[in-house]
């Protein structure tokens, strides 16, 4: 009797489960769908889900008409200088967990205290900054802000703090440099984390918005989050278009998020977060 009972629950569970997937996927897969429709085709009553014939004349009409070629390299720049923050990151956090100095604790507070100030507060005095550097409208100070982040730092902490201090003495012991034993023992054992915060990093990168459109006035240094919204206001009725442009921005991060989806949980859970 038990069973028969556990059995009808676990089947209402799946199902219900099961439902809101469903429902939460038809949205995306419709979109995806929609950016190889025409714009007729989309405005039809009653809608369809599969196009009747697959076009990828508003991809085209992306980089022909929008530039959208412009906005996807100053992205890519934005995300591999984020990567190279994340190196640095690196190097912060295995500085404050394994090597010990004077305020060290003390510091590794005042790095988790910039984690409570909203990103928005600071971006006039960043601006005022780097308006004094000459770097407004240009793509380095388009990058340089994200470039290191606390919460990088304090992942990478964490992790570090789990490696063995015998396996680093060893190495020392053996003549290695500190900067060996950075990039050729703790790098390799750090791979969950790095693939976390590169995640992460990524889809900060290319999702960028507020930030780019506030430093850059000039269109050539335009992401691609603002070039998408540019494309919404120049081309309002034109679903289509604006569907391949959010296909376009998404795909990316879905393929990168299904590669190395197996490290999230993995890090999450050696860094200590819940």
């Amino acid at each position: 009797m038990l069973f028969k009972h556990s059995w009808k629950s676990k089947t209402v569970v799946i199902t219900i489960l099961t439902l809101g997937g469903i429902l939460m996927v038809l949205p995306l897969v419709w979109m995806l769908l929609s950016s190889f429709k025409t714009d007729a085709e989309i405005l039809r009553i009653p809608p369809t889900i599969w196009p009747d014939a697959f076009t990828l004349d508003n991809f085209k009409k992306l980089f022909t008409e929008m530039d959208f070629d412009v906005y996807l390299w100053n992205t890519l720049f934005v995300v591999f200088m984020s990567f190279i923050g994340l190196f640095f990151c690196a190097m912060a956090g295995y500085g404050f967990a394994k090597f010990k100095f004077k305020g060290r604790r003390y510091l590794f507070y005042l790095v988790l205290a910039t984690m409570m100030i909203p990103g928005q507060l600071t971006m006039i005095p960043v601006y005022l900054e780097l308006n004094a550097m000459g770097l407004t409208n240009t793509l380095v100070g388009i990058a340089l802000p994200s470039l290191v982040g606390a919460f990088g730092i304090f992942l990478f902490r964490q992790f570090m703090s789990t490696i063995s201090d015998e396996l680093l003495e060893a190495a020392r012991l053996d003549g290695a440099s500190e900067f060996y034993i950075f990039t050729r023992i703790v790098l390799p054992i750090s791979k969950p984390v790095l693939a976390v915060q590169g995640i992460l990093t990524f889809i900060a990168g290319w999702n960028s918005f507020l930030w780019p459109l506030i430093i850059a006035n000039d269109e050539k240094y335009y992401t691609l989050s603002v070039g998408l919204q540019l494309l919404k206001g120049q081309h309002a009725s034109n679903y289509a278009l604006q569907m391949a442009g959010a296909t376009f921005m998404v795909i990316p991060i879905i393929i990168i998020f299904l590669i190395f989806q197996k490290y999230i949980l993995k890090g999450f859970n050696v860094t200590g977060i819940k």
